[in-house]
């Protein structure tokens, strides 16, 4: 097992910035990848980065929402995944999820490929 805790939410304007954090604990070292995902009111879960974990360069990738924007990293010594959002829009506004996944099977780029979840942070943008 996999415990995500994910904080650095909250309530900003458009053009401001905010960096989230997703804390691993558990099990980390069967995990490959790292991502995070968002999903607004009455949506679908989608698909926001992800990054190769613990290393490796096939990853990371980016929505094309968010290309240029967001930037993922890892902390391995502290078992720590982050997104850093830059530029933020009204649109970006949602409950952000950090999940890992230890599969082989399945996309990076949806939710159904990813094992462990975090109970998600809000993210609201105001214009």
């Amino acid at each position: 097992q996999v415990q995500l805790v994910e904080s650095g939410g909250g309530l900003v304007q458009a053009g401001e910035s905010l960096r989230l954090s997703c804390a691993a604990s558990g099990r980390t070292f069967s995990a490959n990848t790292m991502g995070w995902f968002r999903q607004a009111p009455g949506k679908e879960r989608n698909f926001v980065a992800a990054i190769s974990w613990p290393g490796g360069s096939t990853l990371p990738s980016y929505a094309d929402s968010v290309k240029g924007r967001f930037t993922i990293s890892r902390d391995n010594a502290k078992n720590t995944v982050y997104l850093q959002m830059n530029s933020l829009k009204p649109e970006d506004t949602a409950v952000y999820y950090c999940a890992a996944r230890n599969r082989k099977d399945g996309s990076v780029y949806s939710w159904r490929g990813y094992d462990y979840w975090g109970q998600g942070t809000q993210v609201t943008v105001s214009s």
